[in-house]
């Protein structure tokens, strides 16, 4: 009889403790949710043709900016044009006349609206000139 109570009890702060991890958990996973509909994005940059297989990505959260070597500086450029990134200004400056292909890509979401954007630039100093921080996966 000892046994069957002691299995009991053990079997109770058992499903107590599970009750406690799952109710922790909970919030965390609805805040991570809640960021994920509001404003973030799926960015990825291709080197070569459509072929190639050296594609570098990430998911750039803004509110608050993470998941970017440098989220806080693409943010408020996606800000400043309300997340439309085929709005970014052009930086100007001089780039090689080198063709070596690279293809920005972004989905997700800005403010709730769905972002999908592709562009191909003939080297990576034109898509930085063109697109700012936003696609500077390296750093």
């Amino acid at each position: 009889m000892k046994n069957r109570t002691a299995s009991k009890a053990a079997r109770g702060a058992l499903l107590a403790a599970t009750a406690l991890l799952v109710a922790g958990t909970a919030p965390a996973q609805a805040t991570a949710q809640h960021s994920r509909t509001g404003t973030w994005l799926y960015l990825t940059v291709t080197k070569g043709d459509a072929r190639s297989s050296d594609t570098r990505g990430t998911l750039l959260l803004c509110d608050p900016p993470q998941g970017h070597g440098r989220a806080a500086e693409a943010c408020a450029e996606l800000a400043a044009v309300d997340g439309d990134l085929a709005a970014l200004p052009s930086k100007g400056g001089y780039c090689p006349m080198l063709y070596a292909p690279v293809t920005a890509h972004a989905r997700g979401q800005w403010n709730g609206r769905p972002v999908e954007y592709t562009e191909t630039f003939s080297n990576g100093c034109v898509m930085a000139g063109r697109t700012g921080s936003v696609f500077a996966l390296d750093g």
